[in-house]
């Protein structure tokens, strides 16, 4: 099981450059990878909101080994040709380290869907991350592609360069237990799950998974948690359940740097 940092780029945090020393020293101290929240705004007191795409590759240029992504963002609030562009760019500065993280967002952290005329009804955003989905690796292939969905189209691109990575890895955001979302991450290379509060739920999530992939699917799979506040248990109780990437989360309102920054420093905690 691998062991990240999760960071809400919020309120003092909120600056590219104090998070690539927190990349540097997470690196140097054996951390496998650093994890930025998505968001456009968020509620008070969080008034602050550094843009994840812009940190990480700030986070990226300071690095040489640990994984970096946004867990998670809202594909429905954003152009996938875009997100496809900066992810290809992303893997190469970072010489193939990136994660793509996606979900559906919601409006009850910060409106910032409603705020911005963003898409509010949860089924039409989960038919557009279906969509962008398609059209995110469908350009990455480098190959041309055309595509016509109900939410998107796609006339012909053919974008390169490609990244470094084929496929990218995606982890699919799910709220446990809904079978939607996790059906939709058996599709791709990993889960991150929230509300899987001990390692015997985590057994279940994970058992759950691999009847969800079956013998179709093939390739490594992950399973991401980030459990609240902290992790409860030994964190060889979460690999033993089968869980491999555990991240250590912090809290959106009013986490110090000098906080987060002595977490990492004193490297992830130790498996058995």
């Amino acid at each position: 099981m691998r062991q990240a940092l999760f960071v809400p780029p919020f309120g003092e945090l909120a600056h590219p450059s104090l998070l690539a020393d927190l990349g540097r020293r997470a690196e140097q101290a054996g951390w496998d990878g650093l994890f930025l929240w998505d968001h456009v705004q968020y509620r008070a007191p969080a008034t602050d909101v550094l843009d994840p795409w812009v940190a990480m590759a700030a986070i990226g240029a300071a690095t040489r080994r640990i994984r970096l992504g946004a867990m998670v963002t809202p594909l429905a609030r954003r152009r996938p040709w875009i997100v496809a562009r900066q992810l290809a760019a992303l893997d190469l500065l970072t010489a193939g380290r990136m994660v793509l993280g996606v979900g559906l967002g919601l409006d009850d952290s910060g409106k910032e869907l409603s705020t911005f005329g963003e898409e509010l009804d949860a089924s039409e955003r989960a038919s557009m991350l279906e969509e962008a989905l398609d059209v995110v690796h469908g350009l990455l292939s480098g190959e041309t592609f055309y595509y016509q969905g109900r939410h998107y189209t796609v006339e012909g691109a053919t974008f390169r360069p490609t990244p470094v990575q084929s496929p990218l890895p995606t982890w699919v955001g799910a709220r446990w237990p809904h079978r939607r979302p996790l059906r939709r991450a058996a599709r791709f290379q990993g889960v991150f799950a929230i509300n899987v509060p001990t390692p015997e739920v985590a057994q279940q999530l994970c058992s759950l998974m691999q009847a969800l992939r079956g013998e179709a699917e093939s390739g490594p799979f992950d399973v991401v948690l980030a459990p609240e506040p902290a992790p409860g248990s030994p964190p060889q109780q979460w690999a033993d359940a089968g869980v491999t990437w555990l991240l250590t989360p912090f809290s959106q309102f009013g986490t110090r740097p000098e906080d987060v920054l002595r977490v990492a420093d004193a490297g992830p905690p130790a498996l058995l």
